[in-house]
């Protein structure tokens, strides 16, 4: 497929902003306070792999009218200046003394006010990239009531525009390709950890920018969890061996497995792959709009209880994706999320059919007005097999 276009249109950050302002006046917001990468991001389409230092904070503030305003060190200034924020305000840091406290104090103060709150990333799957004593000492001192603004944000976030689903869409591909190529690059008898290592680099080499997730497990007929690994045990005959892969392109993550016989596995494997690609075909079917996210746990979990499920360790059978490898809904009971169109969600069914012995499917999908679209190429309905 044609490689998207890197980076997006000032029209795209606009279109953004005016969509952020009203769902923030809703809210009873008069700002968005935003120090986490992805957040910041989204707002202006500055990112730089300085991240990875912790030293100074940075902060956009975006207002309830007009554009969002960056509040940075002078290191990213000539950075920030080439997105397509205009208004710029920087310290010289790291300064511990006033690490631009007094900076993002005065310009939040001075923008025009009627609700006189300010939201910040203070709630779930949310995190302050400042220290948090200074968070509090802003919190008291400020001329606003700073509060949990996670819920606007990601109500905001969560609903993703269609350059934005071009770019999950892209490096879905890239993955679902260099998975297909799998089977043909290893062996039995070779480490978790050399398959990760060619399955790495084949990513790479079709385009992706990084890879920062891929567990990879193996395990007679199933495995434990799906979160940790790889490690040095070598794939025998009779495993089941899971990937998971979060690789990125321009900021956007794909999330999705892939599951390997290796050798011949026993039937009841085979048994229980069959019964999560028809869940995970129901919980496809079941993301649309007007749906909620209750509604596609419930047509996953009627297939996998009825194929003997006795757990599931992941808590959940899916969930939103787009800057972070796990965004807001959840597929579980209890959730309530409304599907609107243009959410990107993965769709996850899990089961663990024997002690210690689980296997778990997982696809990501856009959601239409005409129903879900596949962003994967789906996974095949028999198990592929590594010789």
């Amino acid at each position: 497929m044609q490689i998207p276009q890197r980076g997006f249109s000032a029209a795209e950050f606009e279109k953004r902003a005016a969509r952020a302002q009203k769902i923030m006046d809703r809210h009873g917001f008069d700002a968005l306070l935003l120090t986490a990468p992805p957040n910041v991001r989204y707002f202006t389409g500055f990112d730089s792999q300085f991240w990875e230092s912790p030293t100074r904070p940075w902060f956009v503030v975006v207002p309830r009218e007009g554009a969002p305003i960056a509040v940075i060190p002078e290191i990213g200034a000539p950075e920030m200046a080439l997105t397509g924020v205009k208004d710029i305000r920087t310290w010289a840091a790291p300064n511990p003394e006033d690490d631009g406290l007094s900076l993002l104090k005065s310009t939040i103060e001075s923008l025009p006010r009627k609700h006189g709150k300010v939201g910040a990333e203070m709630g779930r799957e949310m995190a302050l990239r400042m220290p948090v004593a200074e968070f509090l000492q802003l919190r008291g001192s400020l001329g606003l009531s700073l509060e949990n603004g996670s819920p606007c944000i990601w109500e905001i976030r969560m609903v993703k525009t269609e350059a934005e689903i071009a770019h999950i869409h892209y490096i879905c591909q890239i993955a679902s390709d260099a998975y297909e190529a799998l089977p043909s690059q290893i062996r039995i008898g070779e480490s978790e950890r050399e398959v990760v290592r060619k399955l790495r680099i084949d990513i790479a080499r079709r385009g992706a920018d990084s890879t920062p997730f891929m567990p990879a497990i193996s395990g007679l007929g199933g495995v434990a969890q799906i979160v940790c690994g790889p490690h040095d045990r070598l794939i025998e005959a009779g495993d089941i061996l899971f990937i998971d892969t979060g690789s990125t392109f321009d900021g956007y993550f794909c999330d999705f497995d892939r599951n390997y016989a290796v050798g011949k596995v026993s039937d009841e494997a085979h048994r229980v792959h069959e019964a999560l690609w028809l869940a995970t075909e129901a919980g496809i079917a079941a993301a649309v709009p007007g749906a909620k996210t209750d509604d596609v746990w419930r047509a996953m979990a009627r297939i996998i209880e009825d194929a003997g499920a006795i757990g599931n360790n992941v808590g959940r059978l899916g969930h939103g994706l787009g800057m972070q490898l796990t965004e807001p809904p959840s597929h579980r009971l209890g959730d309530g999320t409304e599907i609107v169109e243009n959410m990107v969600l993965t769709i996850e069914p899990g089961m663990e059919y024997a002690p210690g012995k689980m296997i778990v499917h997982e696809e990501n999908i856009a959601v239409t007005r005409d129903g879900p679209r596949l962003l994967t190429k789906r996974a095949p309905r028999e198990l592929p097999v590594i010789r």
